[in-house]
């Protein structure tokens, strides 16, 4: 159950301090406290409580301003709420009315807090906060503001409203701003995976298994044999060798496959005597998504291949699937593929998938998620050559929208033609070394780099959360900005 929260403290001196003083307001807390529209957000987060009993849920302020400190400091679940704990300025973020001394919730709502927030809601929160900084359009006479028909003839209401209705959208105003596209792949922190591993991690889940079905006939039935030890000894071998060749690993493949297939065959006899009500929930969901892997394994090894379509690279997560990215570093990632767009330094997200994707599949609906934000279309859409298929160069044409990059087809055989478009090409990239600087940025400091969390959803909400809050920095970062230049600019007054 889920009630509005009352009489919510919104400046710092409200803040009760037992042990006397008081809270600067220029804290970065504070200022973080009154960029946020809380009231908004609680709106949204209330939807997610349709029960109206039970006992009262944490408030939204609490809720997700503990996961913003959590990714702008970068810490786990407990050492997030002992910072909180520690510091004033935090439990004045997160809406307490005095400082306490005690943990103000339990280090295990975390989760519960990423999960009611959820991918969906941390989006719109986004989009709040970025469009709070959003530049008004400007009109189509700039000489006369106020001429509402800038043709110079005058024009009844019932015109103006036939020629808005049959108005194309490509004859918007438009502002300089350019839309720039990028995607990545966000890691997922699990074992690098190979066949051999993956195995070995599915036989030890369904040997688990096979003990908790015989656990009720001990005494009475034999213990079905799984040659555990025989089959870890095989695995260690090869494991721990420093060169192996393919062969010897096809060979331990093969073996793990035959000792899977026996315990899938044991726990299908046990459960004809034993219900799989004995198995916890872990258990059972590792029971399902080992049969999977089995299978995909076993095709792979029949059919001599490596690659398989929805390939399971993780038991315990098992909607993880490799991204190939084509990197120096790492030619295959695991974890989800993160599409965004950058307009003046705030980041949206526009596709997010732990499938793969083709990228430039989001570039129309990129274009028009910035329509329904700023109601005008971009100048330019700044983007890779991949983005330039025919599909998307036909609809930026359309509604008259520079797509960067060179055109389709040969080169120009002028070379003062090729010249400058190469010129273009180099500018273009300058500007796009803006949407490579936030994947760094969110790689680098706030955990983009590696996603921690192990359910699917609370991945998606970690995401989000990154690029949130990326743009409450970016907010901060405008706000000093505006008070050095109002402060110089009354020191010249002056």
């Amino acid at each position: 159950m889920y009630k509005p929260t009352e009489q919510q403290i919104t400046f710092p001196y409200e803040f009760y301090l037992p042990f006397g003083g008081k809270s600067n307001p220029d804290n970065k807390w504070c200022q973080l406290a009154l960029l946020i529209p809380w009231a908004e957000i609680e709106k949204k987060y209330a939807k997610s409580f349709p029960v109206s009993r039970g006992q009262r849920a944490y408030s939204v302020r609490l809720a997700l301003g503990a996961l913003i400190i959590q990714n702008m400091k970068s810490l786990s679940d407990r050492d997030t709420v002992e910072e909180i704990t520690e510091n004033s300025y935090m439990q004045f973020f997160i809406g307490l009315s005095e400082f306490v001394d005690k943990p103000p919730f339990n280090h295990s709502l975390m989760t519960h807090f990423r999960k009611r927030l959820g991918k969906d809601i941390i989006n719109e929160v986004n989009e709040i906060i970025a469009g709070q900084t959003r530049e008004p359009e400007e009109p189509d006479n700039p000489d006369d503001p106020d001429d509402t028909n800038p043709s110079g003839g005058e024009c009844s209401d019932d015109a103006t409203q036939e020629e808005q209705t049959v108005q194309d959208p490509s004859s918007e105003t438009k502002n300089s701003v350019k839309l720039i596209l990028d995607a990545t792949c966000v890691p997922a922190d699990i074992h690098y995976p190979t066949d051999l591993w993956l195995l070995n991690t599915t036989r030890q889940a369904l040997e688990e298994i096979v003990d908790v079905l015989h656990t009720p006939h001990v005494g009475t039935l034999k213990k079905p044999r799984t040659y555990r030890c025989k089959a870890r000894k095989n695995y260690l071998k090869i494991d721990k060798k420093k060169h192996v060749t393919a062969k010897t690993i096809r060979k331990g493949v093969g073996g793990q496959l035959r000792y899977i297939r026996r315990d899938l065959k044991h726990i299908m006899e046990l459960a004809q005597k034993s219900p799989l009500t004995l198995l916890s929930k872990r258990q059972y969901r590792n029971l399902l998504v080992s049969q999977e892997i089995y299978r995909q394994q076993l095709e792979m090894y029949k059919k001599k291949k490596h690659s398989i379509e929805d390939r399971i690279v993780s038991l315990h997560m098992p909607f993880v699937r490799p991204i190939v990215r084509g990197k120096k570093n790492a030619d295959v990632e695991f974890g989800a593929k993160l599409a965004i767009s950058v307009v003046n330094g705030f980041s949206f997200m526009e596709s997010l998938s732990f499938d793969a994707f083709n990228e430039c599949k989001t570039l129309i609906q990129s274009v028009e998620n910035y329509y329904q934000r700023f109601g005008f279309y971009p100048e330019a859409v700044m983007a890779d050559k991949i983005y330039r298929n025919r599909e998307n160069l036909n609809y930026c044409k359309k509604h008259n929208i520079k797509l960067s990059g060179p055109p389709l087809g040969r080169p120009a055989k002028d070379p003062d033609v090729l010249r400058e478009q190469k010129k273009q090409e180099r500018l273009d990239a300058g500007i796009r070394n803006a949407v490579e600087g936030k994947f760094g940025e969110g790689k680098r400091f706030y955990g983009l780099g590696r996603i921690m969390t192990r359910l699917r959803e609370t991945s998606e909400t970690v995401i989000a959360m990154q690029l949130l809050v990326m743009n409450l920095e970016h907010r901060l970062r405008i706000l000093i900005l505006n008070f050095i230049e109002g402060y110089f600019r009354v020191f010249k007054l002056a």
